[in-house]
């Protein structure tokens, strides 16, 4: 038997949760403080791996709620290993479920998922009495939640602001629902949550809103996976933060045929401050579309573009140019449209390489469609690999991750990635170049924006 009461004795790690402060860390920080545990956190994403934290302590919890955050989790776990041979390692979140297998074959004592808090409490529990590690199938059920505690986390500073109109702000992150009633191919979510969500009482996201306004924010992100599942629920939310807090703004992410569906409460949402939303457009390819079962079309597309725009709300995009069923016209559309309905700034240079990504438990993995272009799964990169029917694809994507990468490195804006994005795409479709002059949106001011690139 061992005590976990101690401060030290039970270390949470976050990896990365694209650059917000990290709400898996926050909320799991709460319900182990209310069970009387003593957690000290440590956020890689902004902070050094701190070698006395972890030979100090005697469980270590790695959160990894996405595929890059996991990336950086094994190696984190691999350092942990080697300073602490004897501590209890367990990694929790979506990607950890996904990856289960391959985990606990490379080490890890424990992988918990879901709706995963209440499960970790159990394991501190149980070390602490003499128990074994265990990894039960992922809970998908209520949890009483405790509002976040952050106050052992980074300042907000350190994580991603928001910036419209040369303004800058410091940036909060809350979660006013969690899962997903929708069922998309590619996405993680359903394979673990399928089509169920979860709200979080307005009384504690509230808090939550209020503790990090405290602490210098100015604009806060629904971290949802979709703010509006919960339509009614996150409206009253919005109102109420913009009735105690007038000058607070937000961002929040939604699907497209939410946005249609819901089209008379935008205004309503760009009046309590909504400064813009994410929605994943990912193509404008129908045949794409089905292939993923967004449940939404090109027309649908546009629809929400206008719905959005009438409210006064920015859209920012979220793609998916790269699978399997991409043809070359279907990328250079994609672009064309975005240069024609000004939403060059609106798209984050990164959203021009992503490529479809089938981790193990992908519930595209069961579909027909992907079957020819599959190649292995390979589990050190937690995902299969498969190969475009057109080398000319293959092809492209290398180099617009190049121009990509490039303009990561160099921190040019988006509009002049975007000009040699456009070139690329027009000439991998035999199409004459573009006119070399600058796009209006070179010199228009950057559209709101939160500071971090999107990454999966």
């Amino acid at each position: 038997m061992v005590t976990l009461r101690e401060p030290g004795d039970l270390l949470l790690a976050s990896c990365y949760e694209l650059g917000h402060p990290p709400a898996g860390l926050a909320s799991s920080l709460a319900f182990l403080e209310r069970a009387g545990f003593r957690p000290c956190a440590l956020d890689l994403a902004v902070e050094l791996l701190d070698a006395e934290r972890v030979r100090r302590a005697r469980l270590v919890a790695i959160s990894v709620p996405m595929h890059t955050a996991l990336r950086i989790g094994v190696r984190a776990a691999e350092r942990v290993r080697a300073l602490n041979p004897t501590a209890t390692i367990c990694f929790f979140g979506l990607y950890a479920v996904l990856n289960r297998d391959h985990l606990l074959a490379r080490g890890a004592d424990a992988v918990l998922g879901g709706e995963c808090e209440e499960q970790l409490v159990e394991l501190a529990r149980s070390l602490e009495q003499g128990g074994r590690p265990a990894s039960p199938p992922p809970h998908i059920g209520r949890l009483d939640f405790p509002v976040p505690n952050r106050s052992a986390l980074p300042a907000l500073e350190r994580y991603a602001a928001f910036e419209k109109d040369g303004e800058r702000r410091v940036a909060g992150a809350v979660e006013a629902s969690r899962g997903c009633l929708h069922q998309c191919l590619h996405c993680p979510i359903p394979p673990v949550y399928g089509g169920r969500f979860f709200v979080v009482p307005p009384d504690v996201v509230l808090e939550d809103v209020r503790r990090q306004v405290s602490a210098g924010a100015r604009h806060i992100s629904f971290t949802d996976p979709d703010f509006l599942n919960g339509p009614r629920h996150a409206l009253r939310i919005a109102e109420a933060m913009h009735a105690a807090l007038p000058d607070l703004t937000f961002d929040f992410t939604a699907k497209i045929e939410h946005l249609l569906r819901h089209r008379d409460l935008l205004p309503r949402f760009a009046a309590a401050g909504c400064a813009f939303v994410i929605s994943a457009v990912e193509s404008l390819s129908d045949r794409v579309l089905r292939n993923l079962a967004k449940g939404h079309t090109r027309a649908d597309a546009q629809a929400a573009l206008q719905a959005t725009r009438s409210a006064g709300i920015t859209l920012r995009p979220s793609l998916l140019p790269f699978t399997p069923w991409t043809t070359p016209d279907d990328y250079l559309e994609l672009v064309e449209w975005v240069a024609r309905e000004e939403l060059v700034e609106c798209v984050e240079p990164v959203q021009w390489a992503i490529r479809l990504l089938v981790p193990p438990g992908s519930a595209l993995l069961e579909r027909p469609e992907i079957r020819p272009f599959l190649g292995r799964l390979e589990p050190e990169n937690f995902a299969w690999t498969w190969t475009h029917p057109d080398p000319a694809m293959e092809r492209l994507h290398g180099v617009v991750s190049g121009i990509v990468r490039d303009a990561n490195r160099t921190g040019e804006r988006a509009a002049i990635t975007f000009r040699k994005v456009r070139a690329a795409a027009r000439e991998a479709a035999g199409c004459p170049p573009a006119e070399a002059s600058a796009t209006h949106a070179e010199r228009r001011p950057v559209a709101p924006r939160l500071t971090e690139p999107w990454f999966c």
